[in-house]
């Protein structure tokens, strides 16, 4: 689908949805939940709303160049302030809601941000506790009236800065249309900091162009328009939402709503029946788990009906994909359509065209399962570094298990060890003030993404792991951990799965169960237990576990294999530093802070 208009600057489109496009129109253009209800926000009051805060942070001294923090939940205030801050010539500089006052810190100070825009009362308070060490902020705008408080120096409400910006309109009725002129397509647009698995947080340097070239390469391929309504969950301060499920959809004219919360999608999915959503694979491991889960508590009968649908769904979907659909089959497919998949994807609420799939990779069994049901999961792959997308399956040019081809305008090779290098118009500046790491990364204009891979024969990109993850055994055997943990996780009883090994004899793992399946495992066994504690020490569910592996890994090679492993009694977390906001895990931090299990169980060998 074409853009309706291609534009060289975010500020550009800005300016052309609302003062061409959608002027007239009034539908919405937003859609977000107030006091329970739906309320949608027209291209007019969008203008309204991010004209006025624009020229309230002129107001406030905010001008060409300078940068602006943005730390909140995706809500309409968010987009108003990044067009804001964009059109008046500004470098917006977002974070995640969930890092700590430490990293807020070395952001805010490593980004010489001017002012920051948080969401409420618990943002703010983050801020404050950091704020006399930012010396570079003058301003701080709560979006959330109720949480400003009244003794704060150079706090303002978002309507309070957006009633400057009335005031300063009038009296400079051209400034906000004059700095839009100004916008160049290589003027950076935003500095986004990488949650990194090591190391201090990197910004990466993203201009106009590079995003709006990745935005072109998503309308040319994939169709979406004007009748289109987008979910978004994902977080807005993340390249591959803001990019996807933001620009792009305003791109194409479509809609977006905001889902309240993660664990409010399933409920704002049956509201909002939305046409496309972006995700990660995350949401279709609940989505399958639960529809598994329903599946095997029904009576035998429905158990059998549910089964046979799914292998019906399957061997008509490998039919479709090869141009002949026996009658047979296809009669087969309709009552399997009206038994079992239709009142699965009335659950996604009835009109999902297709899912939009980054961040990590998807299971193959996962694709597979929703390409039966009728749902499809296109996945692509990219880095922030690349704005994000480098490659991605398209809806007639599939295939689960890679990445996909290469996006429009991107150039993809591999290295002579195996590293995939990108090269094109979405690839990053570099890192803001971090000369080393731009070079160690960019060299003669290839990106270097850290990433092996491989282009299988019809040239669809598979990734086998990151480069810095690959650990070679005391056996001389290099093992690539990422797929081998994949593996794991499709088990029902496993929530999060670290593979150990590096320099050993041989490979072993760190297993945070799904504990309210293994606590289903346990009461249908009669296994007595009061505590998490009582169920990871249990023989027996040491012991379903075992027979867990022992299924999935039988494929593997016997140096893949995992020969033992350790149960943990609670979820690798944000709060002690085991994953990044983007949800990666801490390799190293994990094996510093269980070393003495991992130190046990190769203690335990030939006992």
């Amino acid at each position: 689908m074409p853009e309706l208009k291609r534009c060289k600057t975010i500020p550009e489109m800005y300016q052309y949805l609302t003062e061409e496009y959608g002027a007239k129109l009034e539908r919405p253009l937003l859609k977000h939940k107030v006091n329970n209800e739906w309320v949608g926000i027209t291209y007019s009051q969008f203008k309204d709303e991010t004209d006025s805060f624009a020229n309230g942070l002129a107001s406030l001294g905010f001008k060409r160049g300078d940068k602006l923090a943005i730390i909140a939940e995706n809500r309409p205030e968010w987009v108003f302030t990044d067009m804001a801050s964009l059109c008046l010539g500004g470098i917006d500089v977002p974070l995640y809601p969930s890092l700590t006052a430490d990293s807020i810190e070395f952001i805010m100070n490593n980004s010489e941000s001017v002012g920051v825009v948080v969401s409420n009362k618990l943002q703010l308070n983050k801020f404050l506790k950091v704020r006399k060490n930012c010396r570079t902020v003058k301003f701080i705008v709560v979006m959330n009236e109720k949480d400003v408080p009244q003794d704060e120096k150079d706090v303002y409400s978002f309507s309070a800065v957006q009633k400057l910006g009335k005031d300063f309109g009038k009296d400079h009725p051209t400034h906000l249309k004059d700095s839009i002129k100004l916008s160049r397509e290589d003027d950076m647009c935003t500095i986004i900091y990488t949650s990194g698995t090591t190391g201090e947080p990197k910004g990466v340097m993203l201009t106009h162009k590079n995003i709006l070239s990745n935005v072109n390469g998503a309308l040319a391929s994939f169709p979406f328009g004007p009748d289109d309504i987008f979910l978004s969950f994902l977080p807005l301060c993340h390249i591959f939402e803001r990019m996807g499920g933001y620009y792009s959809a305003f791109s194409a004219g479509s809609m977006i709503c905001y889902a309240q919360s993660i664990e409010s999608v399933a409920t704002d999915l049956m509201d909002v029946k939305p046409t496309l959503m972006t995700s990660v694979p995350r949401l279709f491991e609940r989505i399958y788990s639960k529809v598994i889960k329903n599946a095997e508590s029904q009576p035998p009968k429905k158990q059998k009906i549910f089964f046979w649908a799914l292998e019906t769904g399957k061997a008509y979907a490998k039919a479709k994909k090869s141009g002949s659909i026996p009658v047979g089959l296809s009669l087969k497919h309709k009552l399997a359509d009206k038994l079992v998949f239709s009142k699965i994807r009335a659950k996604t609420g009835g009109r999902l065209r297709f899912f939009i799939s980054g961040g990590a990779a998807l299971a193959r069994e996962l694709g597979e399962f929703f390409e039966a049901v009728g749902v499809l999961i296109i996945e692509g792959y990219g880095l922030t570094e690349s704005s994000p997308v480098i490659t991605a399956n398209r809806l007639d040019d599939y295939k689960f298990g890679t990445v996909g081809k290469p996006f429009p305008d991107v150039e993809v090779k591999i290295a002579s060890d195996g590293e995939i290098l990108a090269r094109g118009p979405n690839i990053m500046q570099g890192y803001y003030k971090n000369k080393k790491e731009t070079d160690d990364t960019i060299k003669d204009g290839w990106l270097h993404t850290g990433d092996i891979g491989v282009f299988d024969a019809e040239g669809f990109l598979v990734i086998t792991d990151r480069k810095k993850h690959l650990f070679k055994t005391s056996g001389g055997k290099y093992i690539a951990p990422t797929p081998i943990e994949n593996l794991f996780l499709a088990s029902k009883y496993i929530d999060q799965f670290v593979l150990i090994g590096d320099r050993r004899m041989f490979l072993s793992a760190l297993i945070v169960p799904d504990f309210e399946a293994v606590k289903e495992y346990a009461d249908s066994h009669k296994i007595a237990y009061s505590s998490i504690d009582d169920l990871i020490e249990n023989k027996q569910i040491y012991d379903l576990l075992e027979t867990e592996l022992t299924k999935f890994q039988k494929n593997l090679a016997n140096f893949e294999r995992v020969r033992k492993f350790a149960l943990l009694d609670k979820p690798f977390s944000l709060e002690n530093n085991e994953i990044t906001p983007s949800m990666k895990l801490k390799r190293k931090v994990i094996e510093e802070r269980y070393i003495h299990l991992i130190e046990q169980m190769y203690s335990e060998i030939g006992r």
